[in-house]
């Protein structure tokens, strides 16, 4: 077996990925990664061990270092055994105060080249994380969902908002991975990861709003200028300030791409007349869409697929994203602002972006905007003019199967709602699906992290008509998953106490059978159907 991955929805056959990854990933980048976490579990025992709390540093060292391991982000083999080298000398440093080593493997392993790293996960086995089937299951439930909530974390952070609690949660975590802990208490180390999941994701709206101000009801356009442009892809809001900071004044233009789109909604950003739209749709498309953009294009995070040779020159990576032989930006050690000015020289250089669609989308409805409008949401409802939301947020993904959510939405009753966030939504964002007394009938709250507005808007609701139960409300979940971001806001949901979640278009492969059921017997989670079975039982409040 050259490597082992299970740890996104398309992995082959839905049995893992044993030669090549679908994401790209060959088995080295796969064994480096697998050594990263490995070694990141030895660093979290070693703190455990000390018995002190851990410094902000250490902290977003433990969330970088798993962030770099999420599903598309990184494929630079060099960048990932530097983050192992880091993360060996920290802990390393922990070690020198204890008076005994805790006993893994790795805590006194040191190595030095790519190769040593990639024998050390050959021989460990480092994918076997216990040799119980069941427990190897909620195992690695934790940590897809840890790896989740410390991509959410790490976008906070580089907007100067942490939280204590959430690095301190990395370690017990990490630590309790590396340890034979029976099924109850990985129950509840999972149930926690959902309860840190929301805390890591109202942290990062917190650090959005408060930097770049509430998300506002925003027409986005989706048609291109006649100026050469510079594409900006991920999430990452600060590389978007950044950036349109120093492009202002020049003859470029920037254009959002997938998961950037929700910046539009930003008061921060709307001052700029160069952020001219948003060009294309999901990250899948991309290697079609970077092609004819013409420009520079620059991925600040997750979702990059295998780069084309034909966009190869004009494609940068910044901050845990990367990929080999392509340029990467760094941030300066001293805390200034990243240098964009090779990308903009080199746009100054490049074709206007060739059209691909006109139009306009909107967007814009996170929590601070609906309960604005909750007056008018609240008649609706009452009225009748409102029978149902249905929660579709969540992921992209290029199988066809993924029509599934096109099909729900253009054939959901005219008296229903659909509430979303992430890239799940360009399965359906650019439909003529209308409106109802004003409302538009698809409200995009922004990225997957802003799936927190969600649980907030349901909260708000729940209050104002005067319930004892979220559930009692008139919402359905229809959500749609791909990487480790997405088992983070699932747990998050269970963790709110949100029953009944429809969840696609597979149930997540690394569930064996007994936890899949105990999931569907605690949380009544359902795998989805077809569109129209999956909207009369919705409709039914079922």
């Amino acid at each position: 077996m050259g490597m082992y991955c299970d740890q996104c929805q398309e992995s082959v056959k839905g049995t893992g990925c044993i030669a090549r990854g679908v994401c790209g990933k060959n088995e080295v980048t796969a064994k480096l990664q697998d050594t990263l976490v490995y070694i990141l579990e030895g660093l979290a025992l070693c703190a455990e061990a000390a018995g002190k709390s851990i410094d902000d540093n250490v902290g977003r060292l433990i969330g970088e270092g798993l962030f770099v391991t999420v599903t598309n982000t990184n494929f630079d083999d060099d960048a990932i055994t530097e983050k192992i080298r880091e993360t060996i000398a920290l802990r390393d440093q922990l070690k020198t105060t204890l008076a005994s080593v805790p006993d893994h493997d790795c805590v006194s392993w040191n190595g030095s080249t790519k190769e040593e790293f990639v024998g050390k996960a050959e021989r460990s086995g480092i994918e076997a994380l216990s040799t119980h089937e069941d427990l190897r299951s909620l195992k690695s439930l934790i940590l897809y969902g840890l790896k989740g909530l410390a991509a959410y974390t790490d976008h906070a952070a580089v907007l100067g908002y942490t939280d204590d609690a959430i690095h301190q949660f990395y370690v017990t975590a990490l630590a309790a991975l590396a340890k034979d802990l029976d099924a109850d208490s990985l129950l509840g180390l999972t149930m926690e990861t959902g309860n840190i999941a929301v805390k890591a994701m109202a942290l990062l709206d917190k650090a959005n709003t408060e930097t770049y101000g509430n998300p506002e009801i925003t027409k986005v356009n989706i048609g291109v200028g006649n100026r050469p442009g510079i594409l900006i892809s991920g999430h990452d809001l600060k590389d978007m300030e950044e950036l349109l900071k120093q492009t202002e004044g020049t003859d470029v233009d920037v254009y959002t791409h997938c998961e950037m789109l929700p910046a539009h909604y930003y008061p921060a950003f709307k001052k700029y007349s160069h952020f001219v739209g948003n060009y294309g749709s999901s990250w899948w498309a991309q290697d079609k869409e970077f092609e004819s953009f013409n420009g520079p294009i620059l991925m600040t995070t997750n979702c990059i697929v295998p780069v084309k040779e034909s966009y190869r020159g004009r494609l940068f990576t910044t901050g845990n994203a990367g990929y080999e032989g392509v340029r990467h930006i760094p941030a300066p050690k001293d805390g200034s602002s990243k240098d964009f000015s090779e990308m903009i020289k080199l746009a100054g250089t490049c074709k206007p972006p060739v059209e691909i669609e006109t139009g306009e989308i909107i967007g814009g409805f996170a929590h601070n905007q609906v309960i604005a409008l909750a007056d008018k949401v609240v008649d609706a409802v009452q009225s009748g003019a409102i029978k149902r939301f249905v929660v579709m947020a969540g992921c992209d993904g290029r199988h066809n199967s993924r029509k599934y959510y096109t099909d729900v939405a253009g054939q959901l009753p005219k008296d229903t709602v659909i509430l979303t966030a992430g890239c799940a939504k360009y399965r359906y964002n650019k439909l003529q699906l209308g409106d109802i007394g004003g409302i538009p009938r698809v409200l995009d709250a922004g990225q997957c992290n802003d799936s927190y507005s969600l649980a907030v808007i349901a909260m708000k609701l729940k209050e104002v008509f005067g319930l004892d139960d979220i559930n009692d409300l008139p919402i359905s979940y229809d959500i749609a998953w791909y990487e480790q971001k997405a088992v983070a806001v699932l747990l998050a949901l269970l963790a709110l106490g949100v029953k009944g979640i429809r969840l696609g278009p597979t149930l997540p492969e690394f569930l064996t059978p007994n936890i899949a059921a105990a999931l569907v017997e605690k949380f009544d989670i359902k795998p989805i159907d077809t569109a129209e079975s999956d909207i009369s039982a919705m409709m039914a409040g079922a």
